[in-house]
């Protein structure tokens, strides 16, 4: 792991616990933001940062995603990834809304997920700084997987990581449960 990747991503941890702390969007409910100490991490870990495979969906296929208050949200898969974690194959799926361009929302569940990190999932979002095609190889890391908002409060509703997306591993990298 170099330095400069391990300082960039404290950093990003540090901007990320100001934010829950003093924003007026932040998920922290207002009453519960004088007892906010920060977020929970993992250690970074470069293990955790895979170089994945793209395979691009040309034409996706429509996939609905459960939500934390029993909605279903209609994405379209676009992309798979196909890495190796902890010496393993895997493979996950990433969606955007209909409309979307952007971000590729990754949603997903591991063997940590309701034991050390929140219970219904973490997500990953990835910016190509270009348009993905096939073959292309692609950093998927770990260590900035997130709890979504619904982890903090029942006032959001949160898309839930599909079964499609369930690793058969423990991805000890990113957020902790809160």
């Amino acid at each position: 792991m170099t330095d400069d990747w391990a300082e960039r991503l404290r950093a990003n941890r540090d901007e990320k616990d100001r934010f829950f702390d003093e924003h007026r969007q932040s998920p922290i409910p207002p009453d519960e933001r004088d007892d906010f100490d920060g977020l929970d991490y993992f250690p970074p870990d470069a293990d955790y940062r895979v170089e994945a495979t793209v395979t691009v969906h040309d034409e996706p296929d429509p996939v609905e995603l459960e939500t934390t208050d029993g909605r279903a949200i209609r994405y379209l898969r676009v992309v798979t990834f196909e890495f190796d974690l902890d010496g393993e194959p895997s493979e996950l799926h990433g969606y955007r809304q209909e409309q979307g361009e952007g971000a590729i929302f990754v949603p997903f569940r591991d063997k940590t997920t309701g034991q050390q990190s929140y219970e219904k999932g973490r997500y990953m979002e990835l910016e190509p700084d270009r348009e993905l095609t096939d073959g292309d190889e692609i950093t998927l890391d770990f260590n900035l997987a997130y709890s979504p908002f619904c982890a903090f409060s029942e006032t959001f509703s949160c898309p839930l990581p599909p079964e499609e997306n369930w690793l058969e591993t423990t991805v000890e990298a990113g957020e902790r449960a809160p």
